[in-house]
């Protein structure tokens, strides 16, 4: 009897600690798969600060990347910037940067640093991260109002 009563035990105390570690875990909120920034559409970024970055994709669409660590690169060189999929984005959607887990941006002089976030974010948003940025691009196409 004392065996069982030690396994229920043993076996309720796992539980209430896996269920702490599961609450104190941070949660990740990514994007709907439609929509994630689509990389091979991206026409204008800016590198704003260090774990900051901004991104258009199209006219309409605005980003707002929020890196886990300091990357004090990013933007230098030829390509300055540059999103890496995880594993698991390659096999399903390559193309696609929702702020999932194993989501990267490098560049030419910079390790990749691990994305933290991915949101959407408004024209006024943008244009202030954008007035304060260090380094950007904008390709040729220019975006519609």
């Amino acid at each position: 009897m004392k065996a069982v009563m030690s396994a229920v035990l043993t076996l309720a105390l796992a539980a209430t600690a896996g269920a702490s570690l599961a609450q104190s875990a941070p949660t990740r909120n990514t994007l709907p798969y439609k929509d994630c920034i689509r990389t091979d559409l991206i026409n204008e970024w800016h590198v704003v600060d260090s774990t900051t970055v901004i991104v258009r994709t199209g006219p309409h669409q605005r980003y707002l990347v929020k890196l886990q660590g300091s990357c004090d690169k990013l933007g230098i060189g030829n390509p300055g910037l540059l999103f890496v999929p995880s594993q698991a984005d390659k096999a399903t959607s390559a193309f696609r940067i929702c702020g999932g887990v194993g989501e990267k941006v490098r560049s030419r002089y910079q390790p990749a640093c691990a994305i933290d976030s991915v949101s959407l974010i408004d024209e006024a948003t943008y244009e202030h991260y954008r007035t304060g940025s260090k380094y950007h691009s904008i390709t040729t196409q220019a975006p519609s109002h």
